[in-house]
């Protein structure tokens, strides 16, 4: 391999490109609300694409800039503060936080600064876990 490109960020696992897409577009559509943008469908093709993207020409930085993104929407959805925290953007937002938690611990064994770029992420990311894996006390019993 030339040392043009480090490319050992793409083997960590699956889940990301798996999992992803379709979670971080339910949690777009929850943060904009259900009806005001395209059919959950589409969102999650128009994600899958830019995870595709990402993965065949990013690089090791925008791949964390996109993990930070959905960190962002995770955290939003565990403390309440995106617009939707209904049962469904809160178990995509679980499951999202636990496939970029994984990710994100998995950089220790990889070369270069990404393991400590993350570690407020990582630290969000656990705690909203924690958060979003406690049931809520909201909703017809109130």
């Amino acid at each position: 391999m030339s040392g043009r490109r480090r490319l050992d960020w793409l083997g960590l696992t699956p889940e990301p490109e798996r999992e992803l897409p379709t979670a971080v577009a339910a949690l777009r559509a929850s943060s904009h609300g259900a009806s005001a943008g395209p059919p959950p469908d589409d969102l999650a093709a128009r994600e899958r694409r830019r995870v595709e993207r990402l993965i065949l020409r990013g690089s090791r930085h925008s791949w964390l800039r996109y993990l930070a993104e959905v960190t962002d929407l995770v955290t939003g959805v565990a403390s309440g503060s995106g617009s939707e925290s209904g049962a469904g953007a809160r178990a995509a937002a679980l499951l999202a936080g636990e496939v970029v938690l994984d990710h994100h611990r998995m950089l220790i064994g990889l070369p270069g600064p990404g393991y400590g770029r993350t570690a407020r992420d990582r630290t969000a990311l656990e705690r909203a876990v924690r958060a979003l894996r406690t049931p809520t006390t909201t909703g017809a019993g109130r």
